[in-house]
């Protein structure tokens, strides 16, 4: 495992030759690396199982532990050669990776790999009966003894070992690329926007990724992306890799210590046995303000229903796909320094960690927010980069952004094919709108960012999104 003090320094690389202007600014200039012919262009595909042991923590160790494996979790990738130094796509079937440890994922890839961490990008689904791995969580909880596992270390190590180990032989097994395909379906009864607003403007109630509530299943949608979209690449006529992309919580139901990759990834699972010969990637997209509790009513009944929605979608949205030889590859990054909120103070924060009178939740919990604390203090920047594909871009955001920011990085790029893969670096939590703050509700109150969050996060996606429109 690499130290917090090695893995700073990786991050701090990034900042280097930038003004203080911009340090200033909370936005670091963008790098890009271009490709014009497509003849060196290849891939390689790699999975790795990640699904934790029996009694290890899920969601943070704030709900049962594991008992039951019900279906396997996955880490799921490619890795693309010929556009300079590799590049690295990687999405977990976990809660999140968090801060240090997003970084060791990063880190580890790109050195099985032979390149740079800037050129490695890690998202997860985000399901809840799913680790929630934090190192740095980890080992504020380990100095009390008395508190569940954020994630356990070993574990974690052995994760690391297996993503190096599939990375190199994806390496090993490389594949001509010559052409890309889009394609986009609107997914039927599945999303929903969580937050209901009351005649104050303000939240009045959370409507949650499921809902017994009749009230909230008969209130519209709300602010949704209802489209589901589709990125393949191909050697020739020949499907060798499709990503998708919809933004929603993916939880059907969840707390009951069966582990499972829940309705997005069971989906993604029925695909991948339909075309075995192509490898699939579920990314969630801006779903941190989405659910599926308009529709879903937790109970074990709706899970296959909404598994089947989703696969739906995504068969709907390769069912149009038009391989177009590949003309033009590039990836550019763009790293922020969001400022943390001032309403979290970190000596107030550990008193209540150190209450073993507070619940498992109310001490685990304020964990993540101190490890976010200690980390904007230390200058680690986020990472954003984007992966541009003759009219593609797939934009790669951290944590849980609002939807707001999926449709912005659309509308900023309107002749491109724009798709969205957000939980990546978890370490800021939920990352609502400057509108949202005042709103309340639970999101805005477990966002460690301040509010100038939405003007930093908007500039970094203009920059590697809108710029292409030129």
């Amino acid at each position: 495992m690499m130290t917090r003090t090695h893995t700073d320094k990786s991050s701090r690389r990034l900042f280097l030759g930038t003004s203080a202007a911009s340090i200033a600014a909370g936005l670091l200039p963008a790098s890009s690396f271009g490709f014009q012919t497509a003849g060196n262009l290849r891939i390689g595909t790699f999975r790795f199982d990640v699904t934790p042991p029996m009694g290890h923590s899920l969601c943070g160790g704030w709900i049962k532990p594991v008992e039951v494996i019900d279906d396997p979790l996955e880490a799921i990738g490619y890795v693309l050669l010929g556009a300079g130094k590799p590049i690295v796509v990687c999405v977990v079937d976990w809660t999140g990776l968090l801060n240090n440890a997003h970084v060791q994922w990063r880190q580890s890839l790109a050195d099985a790999a032979g390149t740079s961490i800037d050129r490695v990008t890690v998202h997860c689904v985000h399901q809840h009966n799913a680790p929630f791995a934090c190192v740095d969580a980890e080992q504020i909880i380990l100095k009390h003894g008395d508190l569940p596992h954020i994630v356990e270390l070993d574990f974690f190590r052995r994760c690391l070992d297996a993503g190096s180990a599939a990375i190199l032989q994806a390496m090993k097994q490389t594949v001509a690329v010559t052409h890309v395909a889009t394609g986009e379906a609107k997914v039927q009864k599945v999303a929903g926007n969580r937050r209901i607003l009351g005649a104050d403007g303000k939240v009045a109630s959370q409507r949650g990724s499921s809902s017994k509530n009749p009230e909230h299943h008969k209130l519209p949608e709300g602010l949704i992306d209802p489209m589901l979209k589709t990125v393949a690449f191909y050697n020739g006529q020949k499907k060798l890799v499709a990503s998708h992309y919809y933004a929603c919580h993916p939880m059907s139901y969840y707390g009951d210590g069966r582990v499972s990759a829940d309705f997005c990834g069971l989906a993604r699972k029925r695909r991948q046995r339909q075309e075995p010969d192509c490898t699939h990637l579920y990314f969630n997209g801006c779903g941190g303000n989405i659910g599926a509790g308009k529709y879903n009513d937790g109970s074990k009944e709706m899970r296959p229903v909404l598994t089947q929605r989703i696969l739906d979608g995504i068969v709907a949205s390769e069912n149009g796909l038009d391989p177009q030889p590949i003309g033009s590859v590039r990836w550019e990054t763009c790293d922020i320094q969001p400022p943390s909120d001032k309403r979290f103070d970190e000596e107030q924060i550990m008193r209540v960690i150190n209450d073993k009178k507070q619940s498992v939740v109310s001490r685990n919990r304020p964990s993540y927010t101190v490890a976010w604390l200690r980390r904007t203090a230390a200058r680690v920047p986020i990472t954003l980069s984007t992966l541009h594909v003759n009219n593609v871009s797939l934009l790669h955001l951290p944590s849980e952004c609002f939807v707001e920011y999926q449709l912005r990085a659309q509308a900023a790029a309107p002749n491109r094919f724009v798709a969205c893969a957000a939980y990546g670096d978890g370490g800021p939590w939920y990352i609502p709108t400057a509108e949202a703050y005042p709103q309340g509700g639970y999101a805005v109150g477990v966002a460690w960012c301040d509010p100038a969050i939405d003007e930093i996060l908007t500039s970094g996606i203009q920059t590697l999104v809108g710029s292409q429109q030129a």
